[in-house]
């Protein structure tokens, strides 16, 4: 018998039925005890075009009835090595957006606290905003890899300083990110200005639009990226509207041209051997995709984040 939490099996429990955890891993209600966890955040009030990710990490951990223990194509274990469990969803408030802001970077000041790595099931993209509060506060600031059709580094929308296109700004102007150590892939589509993109580059932030990605493999480019992000602290955030919507219709504001899901999984997988201290999954909208599709994307790129961390044993 294992020391681990295990996955319950498609040969012990029809895939159809079970808990509807994350991977049907057992739940708990803190983090204590934990290596990772998984953590839901049902908000899609920061959306400015189609809602419905509060819906996302419902039917992620849903979806993620298929994901089996062992990674066979990197050979990572990672219920062999790692204590994980889901410890369920952040109880925000939706009908105020600024209020969750404190209450999501609380919830996870507590799971850093148990130093538990958080693997976050989105929900809109504002909410990494509040994590990166949280995880700096541990770890300083950090190096990310950001996933994602557009850059989220817009001043204001419609005034508002917090919505989902705005949480990298926020993150970059109160010093939770080392600028230096930033790498944005996938960015693409329309803009209203020329300019767009230049404002993260001001910053020191390695951009790598989507047409730099098309017809080629993506592991040289981790390589790079590897070497960029050097030993420090690193953060995780995939929106799933980085990939193409050709594979992942369902979320709120598609663009095409986007990344092939070989291509995703090149990027996660890309960053093992980094100093991995979370990771997120956003942007998931069900109504949008009633085949699950882009939920089982979002849910195995999150099993790919937890073969990632630090800790993991690989089979021989």
């Amino acid at each position: 018998m294992s020391d681990f939490n295990q996955p319950l099996g498609g040969n012990e429990m029809p895939r159809f039925g079970g808990p509807a955890t994350m991977m049907r891993l057992p739940t708990q209600e803190s983090a204590a005890g934990l290596d990772a966890a998984f953590i839901g955040i049902p908000m899609d009030i920061g959306t400015s075009n189609r809602p419905g990710t509060r819906l996302g990490p419902r039917q992620i951990r849903d979806e993620s009835r298929m994901l089996r223990p062992y990674n066979m194509a990197t050979r990572a274990a990672p219920f062999d090595s790692l204590q994980v469990a889901d410890i369920g969803d952040v109880p925000i408030n939706t009908f105020n957006l600024p209020k969750n802001l404190d209450i999501i970077s609380r919830f996870y000041d507590d799971v850093l606290a148990h130093d538990c790595v958080p693997l976050t099931l989105g929900g809109d993209h504002t909410l990494t905003w509040p994590i990166l509060r949280a995880i700096a506060r541990k770890h300083g600031p950090v190096g990310l890899i950001h996933i994602d059709a557009h850059a989220d580094v817009n001043e204001h929308m419609f005034g508002e300083e917090v919505a989902h296109g705005c949480p990298f700004r926020r993150a970059q102007e109160e010093g939770l990110l080392d600028a230096n150590r930033v790498v944005q892939i996938g960015l693409r589509g329309t803009g209203y200005a020329a300019e767009d993109f230049d404002w993260c580059r001001q910053q020191g932030f390695r951009v790598v639009q989507a047409e730099q990605c098309w017809h080629k493999s993506l592991e040289p480019l981790m390589a790079e990226v590897r070497e960029q992000m050097g030993d420090g602290p690193v953060y995780i955030s995939f929106d799933i509207d980085g990939l193409d919507p050709s594979v992942a219709p369902g979320t709120g504001t598609v663009e095409m041209g986007g990344l092939t899901s070989a291509q995703g999984l090149e990027i996660v997988r890309g960053a093992q051997g980094l100093n991995i201290v979370g990771g997120d999954l956003v942007e998931v909208a069900p109504p949008y995709d009633p085949s699950g599709n882009t939920a089982l994307m979002g849910a195995t790129l999150l099993y790919e984040m937890l073969c990632v961390l630090p800790g993991v044993k690989r089979r021989d």
